[in-house]
């Protein structure tokens, strides 16, 4: 599961972290509570298409993919996360997973942990404090009600993916992000070939993430609350909350 995460970096950060050559859409400032349906920084390769030049991008989209033959973009917040066990073969991830994955930055995300005393939220990262890049797809729809000259009539969305967490991240909870190394950030990005297969032959080949987990306040669990204070460690007695609100996997 992925439901709450944190991208503190600035745009200038993320063009040198991910060698973007364009960046298009609102920019963002630092957040450290991001939630689903909220607007976020995602790194694609897109393919020269009518005005567009194509290449390495840096794009603000909204988390919670919307299928391009969706009704209405009402959905996107039931489809915040996609199953690396489903991806390539579920109607509402397969076009995306084999011609539009992207990459969503990260300095890392939370995740609660169900005790005795209540649920404890932990905040999970690169031990290094290096910048994460989570395996995603994204998705375009096209918005029946706005004319064809209207900028705003295709809605870009994305989604993140999760896998069967081991080891100590799976005491905390049983699923997290895909976490794709620097080495095949590159060859996740390309989908020149539109064949799903690329797509299972990558996630196989992703290792498993080691990230650091410990334990933050429980403020993190209003979305309201967004500072750098909430990725601050604190004493795990004294961050059990009784009710946490649901996250989608």
């Amino acid at each position: 599961m992925c439901g709450r995460y944190v991208n503190a970096a600035a745009t200038s950060d993320l063009v040198d972290e991910f060698d973007v050559e364009e960046t298009l859409g609102v920019d963002l400032p630092p957040s450290y509570n991001i939630a689903p349906t909220d607007p976020v920084r995602v790194v694609m390769q897109r393919p020269p298409h009518d005005d567009e030049a194509g290449g390495r991008q840096l794009r603000t989209v909204r988390w919670g993919l919307v299928p391009s033959w969706s009704k209405d973009p009402s959905g996107g917040a039931r489809m915040i996360n996609a199953r690396i066990e489903t991806v390539t073969s579920k109607p509402a991830f397969k076009r995306a997973a084999a011609a539009r994955r992207c990459l969503v930055p990260a300095l890392g995300y939370y995740e609660w942990q169900k005790t005795d005393e209540g649920k404890v939220p932990h905040f999970l990262h690169d031990p290094d404090g290096a910048m994460l890049s989570f395996a995603g797809l994204y998705e375009l729809w096209r918005d029946p009600a706005k004319a064809d000259d209207d900028p705003d009539r295709w809605r870009w969305t994305c989604t993140i993916i999760t896998q069967q967490a081991d080891d100590l991240l799976g005491r905390i909870h049983d699923r997290n992000p895909v976490v794709v190394p620097p080495g095949l950030r590159a060859a996740w990005l390309d989908c020149s070939s539109g064949d799903v297969a690329v797509a299972d032959r990558l996630l196989a080949e992703i290792p498993p993430a080691r990230l650091e987990p410990y334990v933050v306040s429980s403020a993190v669990g209003n979305v309201r609350n967004d500072s750098p204070d909430l990725i601050a460690p604190v004493d795990g007695t004294t961050a059990a909350e009784p009710e946490q609100p649901s996250l989608l996997d």
